[in-house]
């Protein structure tokens, strides 16, 4: 780093820097900023979207939440007791004492378990690697639990509407049009579940959550890479992914080893804030340059996919971030993506383009989807045609409410999909816990002190709305390893919420 600090390009950047800090312009930006900041604290409507509802307010003292933490943490007090009868047996044990402080240490064991589980290949990939994984990370952590009574897990932190999203997921698998193919899917939704539940019970302060996020760091390093791989070797054009008229010219889109280039695009947007957030809380030169790389080589493979509606959710996931860590830099970084526009590659420019372009066959052949799915709400708005996309696709053909020519894969569209799948009330705990969530984070950063928690937290429910803007076009889960990195995600925002809280009442 002494070499990088003696260089003609550091000083050069450092008189740059002296020069605009010193300028009318970073004067203007200032006030801009500080009138933004003004307006946000200011205004009613903002007041009105950011306070917490009813029901998350009443959550913690609920007797719901108390059952379910009981009943949960019923293994734990087991294994305490236990441990309480023979302590001197198990604290004279070796391998007994190592196992309680390996679960101890289960968001270390996590951070291994993310790096290793997200870059196995599609082809080498099986969806009961998830709950395994998960699985044994409970077990560990109730190892942890049995030596300790106040290691427990945390579902207070977790919150009524996810509570409610995943009870639905049961009554959508009770109530299906098909319901054994409804409960291959529910293991799924239990695999994200555990993944919850763990990561934020297992988290206890800023060094787990940045653990965390470099464990998505790798996964972002390892596919993008082996994504610019793909453009180097070369990628045959798709006419399933691209209309051909509409993109003439356009290359093969890379898809790394997700088996698709819009499911490699939505690991990207759910991950690269986590690593942008890495960038600018780490402490160690080398530690932000490598962050910085990893970043520039997931930006450069997200372009390659060639994902509309991901661009779009990685641009607003931007947005938030900003507005969250930093609301004074919304004009600079507005200044900043108005002089980039030029120097984007021609092809991504005219795929941009073509993104309200009726011609495009892509575009215009969501529009039968979201009919059947619309169809399937106005037939059976409750309960839905039962979990999973097998579930949907049979109810779909059998009441021939789709027409056209492409097969019926989903609906292209996240909040539809989960309305047809789990039902009215698997839409209102969906919905309810993006929300919630994201209002939290929100109100937990604008209380905080900056640290590397609170950026952390930041790039989660940024990311977590660049999710929720790209769903408006495309359904996240359709691959069940990218819906436990989405729910990994949603479990580390929550997660830094707690830390960032537990330092506030510190100070």
């Amino acid at each position: 780093m002494s070499i990088l600090r003696e260089s003609y390009l550091y000083h050069l950047w450092a008189v740059l820097c002296t020069v605009y800090y010193d300028s009318a312009v970073h004067r203007c930006l200032v006030r801009m900023g500080a009138w933004c900041n003004r307006q946000i604290d200011e205004s009613r409507v903002l007041r009105v979207l950011c306070r917490e509802g009813v029901a998350a307010r009443a959550w913690e003292e609920s007797i719901l939440c108390r059952l379910l933490t009981g009943l949960i943490n019923l293994p734990a007090w087991l294994l305490h007791k236990l441990y309480l009868a023979l302590r001197a047996t198990f604290d004279d044990s070796v391998f007994s004492r190592l196992a309680f402080e390996m679960g101890h240490e289960t968001a270390v064991a996590q951070s291994w378990l993310i790096m290793l589980l997200w870059v196995i290949p599609f082809s080498h990939w099986n969806n009961a690697y998830s709950m395994l994984g998960f699985a044994a990370l409970l077990v560990l952590f109730y190892a942890g639990a049995m030596s300790r009574r106040d290691f427990r897990l945390d579902v207070k932190h977790i919150g009524f509407y996810p509570v409610v999203l995943f009870g639905a997921m049961f009554l959508a698998v009770l109530f299906s049009y098909e319901p054994s193919a409804s409960f291959r899917f529910l293991l799924y939704h239990i695999s994200a579940a555990l993944c919850v539940l763990v990561t934020v019970s297992a988290v206890r302060g800023t060094e787990d959550l940045k653990r965390l996020a470099a464990g998505g760091g790798v996964c972002v390093l390892v596919s993008s890479l082996y994504g610019v791989y793909q453009r180097i070797q070369g990628v045959e054009v798709n006419e399933s992914y691209v209309d051909l008229e509409v993109n003439a010219g356009m290359p093969g889109r890379v898809e790394s080893y997700f088996d698709n280039p819009n499911t490699f695009a939505e690991v990207l947007i759910l991950l690269l804030p986590l690593v942008l957030a890495l960038i600018l809380c780490s402490k160690r030169g080398i530690s932000r340059v490598t962050a910085c790389g990893v970043f520039a080589v997931g930006v450069l493979a997200l372009g390659m996919t060639y994902s509309r509606a991901s661009w779009v959710g990685m641009a607003c996931a931007m947005v938030v971030l900003v507005f969250l860590w930093k609301p004074k830099l919304i004009p600079a970084f507005a200044v900043l993506c108005v002089v980039m526009v030029p120097f984007l590659p021609d092809t991504i420019w005219h795929r941009v383009l073509t993104i309200f372009n009726p011609a495009d066959t892509s575009t215009a052949s969501r529009i039968p989807l979201y009919q059947a799915a619309l169809e399937v709400i106005r037939t059976s708005p409750v309960s839905g045609a039962g979990l999973g996309t097998a579930a949907v696709q049979d109810y779909i053909s059998d009441f021939n409410l789709y027409h056209a020519e492409a097969p019926f894969v989903h609906a292209h569209n996240f909040y539809l999909q989960v309305w047809i799948e789990a039902g009215l009330l698997g839409f209102l705990g969906f919905v309810g816990s993006m929300l919630w969530n994201i209002k939290k984070a929100a109100r937990t950063v604008r209380h905080c002190a900056p640290s590397a928690a609170r950026t952390i937290t930041c790039a989660g429910a940024a990311a977590l709305c660049g999710a929720m803007v790209c769903g408006l076009a495309d359904y996240l889960w359709n691959y069940p390893r990218v819906m436990c990195i989405f729910w990994f995600v949603f479990a580390l925002t929550i997660a830094g919420i707690k830390v960032c809280r537990r330092e506030t009442e510190a100070a």
